[in-house]
């Protein structure tokens, strides 16, 4: 959901840049993952773009900085379910790709931005990168495990 990005301060407030859309989450949360340690979160806000916190055990600034470029993230079951349209990037990750005439495209290999919007990179017969935009995007079935897109299997 995120990277340490340092510290915040002197009394060991580490200062986190989270992914796109996760900085009310994290700062929301209890507990947040750093690498492969649980910390309880003790205090957190946003700040402008970042969020910083204050945990447990991290007391100075040399153990915030210790943390620099670690992975943050946060159990499931702590986060809010996504509204009607909305899905976590993570539940889309594996589901098969198909256009509108059923012919597989491949299946969601990962989702980034490229600055203007959001991109699912497909694995299939070859890489495809397509927007993730609401006129190539036409159905999300997570049930089904299956996404349909406006999209030729030429392209």
């Amino acid at each position: 959901m995120g990277r340490v990005a340092g510290s915040y301060g002197v009394r060991g407030w580490v200062k986190l840049a989270p992914d796109r859309g996760a900085g009310v989450a994290l700062a929301a949360a209890k507990e947040w993952w750093i690498g492969a340690q649980a910390y309880r979160v003790r205090e957190a806000k946003l700040h402008g773009a970042a969020v910083v916190g204050k945990l447990a055990g991290i007391e100075t600034r040399e153990q915030a900085l210790a943390l620099k470029g670690s992975a943050v993230s946060v159990q499931r079951g702590s986060l809010p379910e996504p509204g009607e349209g909305h899905y976590y990037l993570a539940d889309l990750v594996g589901l098969e790709v198909v256009n509108e005439r059923g012919e597989a495209l491949g299946v969601v290999k990962r989702l980034f931005t490229n600055g203007a919007q959001d991109v699912m990179e497909l694995a299939g017969e070859r890489t495809r990168l397509l927007p993730w935009v609401a006129a190539v995007v036409k159905n999300v079935d997570l049930p089904n495990r299956r996404i349909e897109v406006a999209w030729e299997a030429d392209w």
